[in-house]
């Protein structure tokens, strides 16, 4: 489905379908930031009432894991988003 690691290959390698209508924008990403964060800050809480780590061991910890878990659900949202619009037959409207 991917051609990169957000870029939208032209057809589906398996079944051939076009995927020229696929444009998930920015909503993938927005569903992220909000799980992501979510965890992060449930996380962080739950470590800072257990043992009070000093301000640079939670910028140690939840700054990289923040990233990490960003980058590894980003694609398979992406691919949600894809899968959403071809089951929805959403379409960019186009002026005729």
């Amino acid at each position: 489905m991917f051609r990169g690691y957000l870029k939208v290959a032209s057809s589906c390698e398996s079944c051939g379908l076009d995927l020229e209508f696929a444009e998930s924008g920015d909503g993938p990403a927005i569903f992220i930031i909000f799980i992501v964060g979510f965890i992060i800050m449930a996380l962080a809480l739950t470590v800072d009432n257990i043992f009070h780590p000093p301000v640079m061991v939670h910028l140690m910890l939840w700054l990289p894991a923040t990233v990490i878990l960003c980058l590894a659900m980003l694609p398979p949202f992406k691919g949600v988003m894809i899968a959403l619009q071809y089951r929805h037959d959403a379409r960019e409207t186009r002026p005729d």
